[in-house]
């Protein structure tokens, strides 16, 4: 299994990154996983409408030449598919039996993704309805998937 995650923005604090790290560390022996951070754009308070549109869109464009044609596209949205850890790693052994095995992951900056993004996704996910910070949220997804990969190959970790 090929794993690209793509996020906006990069761990600035030296305990995210470390986080990171050790799943990334962990996932080496499932999978390849790689990191693509993209510069976050920069704005101007106070900020409008047409601002973020701009934003989004410029955000995105650079995102989509980054996923690769054949790649399963998942989008981290508030408004995507909920799933629990089990149904999460089920989604994805079914992904790599159907042929899947290029999956990429897309984290937008502090106003989300643009709609040309949403769109090309196969999927939206969505940890919560609540907001994260998108540097959180790698974590959270880092050990989402580590977690589906043990649990796909039987193995225990801790609930």
């Amino acid at each position: 299994m090929r794993i690209q995650i793509i996020s906006i923005g990069k761990l600035k604090e030296k305990y995210l990154r470390q986080a990171a790290e050790e799943y990334l560390k962990r996932l080496r022996s499932y999978a390849r996983v790689e990191l693509v951070e993209l510069a976050e754009e920069k704005a101007q308070e106070p900020i409008y409408d047409a601002e973020i549109a701009q934003i989004l869109s410029k955000e995105g464009e650079r995102i989509l030449r980054q996923v690769h044609p054949d790649s399963y596209l998942i989008a981290l949205a508030i408004e995507g598919k909920s799933f629990s850890s089990p149904a999460f790693a089920g989604q994805l052994q079914q992904l790599i039996t159907y042929g899947k095995s290029h999956i990429t992951f897309v984290i937008g900056g502090s106003y989300g993704l643009s709609p040309e993004v949403l769109k090309r996704a196969d999927l939206q996910l969505s940890f919560s309805k609540m907001t994260f910070p998108h540097q959180l949220i790698r974590i959270f997804l880092l050990e989402q998937i580590y977690r589906a990969c043990k649990i796909n190959r039987g193995e225990t970790y801790h609930k």
